[in-house]
């Protein structure tokens, strides 16, 4: 194993660590207000992603940054959809059955 990726695993895996923490420490009711607010962030990051994997070379390298870009993207559909279902909450009750 070469020495960047060695250093890539372990900035991965403090990543990780780091997530994990941060949201562990979230209250539950805050989980669906922070969710909609990083969508800006998500975004980013599948942005980043893409051009990652737009320049990466080898199988390995791919495959990583294809995984990376599906989860990026399941993570921003994620939080639009709770999104639009908290403000769905918010409606009057006339709207939402109009709209159906």
């Amino acid at each position: 194993m070469s020495p960047e990726l060695i250093g890539y695993i372990t900035t991965f895996v403090l990543a990780a660590f780091v997530g994990i923490e941060v949201i562990s420490k979230v209250p539950t009711i805050l989980h669906t207000p922070l969710m909609s607010g990083s969508n800006a962030i998500h975004g980013i990051i599948l942005v980043g992603a893409i051009s990652v994997t737009a320049a990466s070379q080898g199988t390995v390298q791919v495959t990583l940054g294809l995984i990376a870009v599906v989860l990026a993207t399941i993570n921003v559909v994620g939080g639009f959809v709770v999104t639009d279902r908290m403000l769905e909450m918010f409606k009057p009750r006339r709207q939402a059955e109009a709209k159906r």
